[in-house]
C-alpha cells in the first residue's frame, strides 16, 4: 500500500484528498499511530474519518467530545436498571438468600451489566478490519479527560476494577479532530501524527462539488467554488466550509440556476452564511463584488 493507494481508496468513497492528507492517513495506518487533524470547522476532518471507515470496512465508532465528558460517557457505565431488576428477581426467587453479599455484588457488576461506550468498544476483539475510532473535537474536552485519553492511546488497554483488563488485539485506527478552540496538550500531540487540514484549493473544491452534487452544471460548480473562495477572504466569524459549498450548489441546482447573479446569491446566501454578523460583513463588501469575483475565477480556470 502507498499514499496513492490510500488516496484512490478515499476518492472511491467520495472524498477527494490532497497528497498531504493521503500521506498522513497512510502513515497513521502503517505506523499504527493516532492521527490528529486540526483545522477550521468545515474543512472535512470528521468526514475523512467517516470515509476511512467506509474504505477499510471497519466500524466507525464516534466519540463526540464536550466540556465535562468523563469515563461514564466515554468508556463504560453500569446498567443500573437491569441491575435493579436482577436484584429484585433474585429476591423473588429466593436466590439472594443462598448468595453471600460478595457473590451478589460480583453478579451485579459482571460484564453482562456493563454498558460499553466508545473507547471500550474500540478496543474489543473483532473478526473483521479494525474499527475507526473518531474522537471528534478533542479541544472541547477538559484537561483531565485528555490525560486519561493519552493513557488509553498509549497501550490500547482499559482496566475496569470490577471486571478486569480489556486489551486490543488489533488496535483501532484512531482519528482525533480539533477546531482549535484551545490548544491540545503537547503530550497528546507527541503521541499522534499531526496534519493541518486546509480549505481545498479552487480546482479541488470544484471537483468535490461535481462529485457530491451529481448533474451540477460545470459553470455553476466553478462559480460557486469561486464565490465561496471570495467569501472566505472576508475575515468572517465562520468562513464557509466544504459542506456549505456542497449545500449551496445543491440548493442552486434545485432552483434551476446555471449561473450566479446578485439576486440568486441574495436569495440563497443562508445556505452558506449562518451568522448575522457575517451577513452584515458580506453586505458591506457587496454581493455584486462576490458575484464578480466568482465569475472571473470561473472564467480564468474554466
Amino acid at each position: 500500500m502507498t499514499p496513492a493507494d490510500v488516496g484512490n481508496a478515499l476518492s472511491g468513497q467520495g472524498y477527494l484528498p490532497d497528497e498531504g492528507i493521503s500521506t498522513a492517513v497512510f502513515l497513521a495506518m502503517t505506523l499504527r499511530r493516532p492521527l490528529l487533524l486540526e483545522g477550521e470547522a468545515g474543512v472535512g476532518k470528521t468526514e475523512l474519518a467517516k470515509t476511512l471507515a467506509a474504505a477499510t470496512g471497519g466500524e466507525l465508532i464516534r466519540l463526540q467530545c464536550y466540556e465535562g465528558i468523563d469515563v461514564s460517557q466515554a468508556v463504560y457505565d453500569w446498567d443500573y436498571a437491569r441491575q435493579l431488576l436482577h436484584l429484585r428477581a433474585t429476591e423473588a426467587t429466593g436466590e439472594s438468600t443462598r448468595l453471600t453479599a460478595d457473590d451478589l455484588e460480583a453478579e451485579l457488576y459482571g460484564e453482562r451489566f456493563l454498558i460499553k461506550r466508545a473507547l471500550l468498544r474500540a478496543i474489543e476483539p473483532t473478526d473483521g478490519p479494525p474499527p475507526v475510532l473518531l474522537i471528534d473535537e478533542i479541544d472541547r474536552a477538559d484537561d483531565e479527560f485528555e490525560a486519561y485519553l493519552l493513557e488509553v492511546l498509549s497501550d490500547y488497554q482499559i482496566t475496569i476494577p470490577e471486571v478486569g483488563v480489556f486489551s486490543a488485539e488489533k488496535p483501532p485506527l484512531v482519528v482525533l479532530t480539533s477546531n482549535r478552540t484551545r490548544d491540545v496538550h503537547d503530550a497528546l500531540k507527541r503521541r499522534c501524527l499531526y496534519h493541518w487540514v486546509e480549505h481545498p484549493d479552487f480546482e479541488r473544491e470544484v471537483a468535490i462539488v461535481k462529485l457530491r452534487v451529481p448533474g451540477v452544471d460545470d459553470r455553476l460548480a466553478r462559480e460557486v467554488a469561486g464565490a465561496v473562495e471570495a467569501l472566505r477572504e472576508l475575515n468572517l466569524y465562520k468562513p464557509p466550509g466544504v459542506a456549505e459549498t456542497i449545500d449551496w450548489a445543491t440548493a442552486l441546482g434545485r432552483l434551476g440556476a446555471t449561473t450566479l447573479d446578485e439576486q440568486v446569491v441574495a436569495n440563497t446566501l443562508g445556505t452558506v452564511i449562518k451568522y448575522r454578523e457575517d451577513n452584515q460583513r458580506v453586505d458591506q463588501h457587496g454581493l455584486a463584488d462576490v458575484v464578480k469575483q466568482a465569475i472571473e475565477k470561473a472564467l480564468v480556470h474554466g
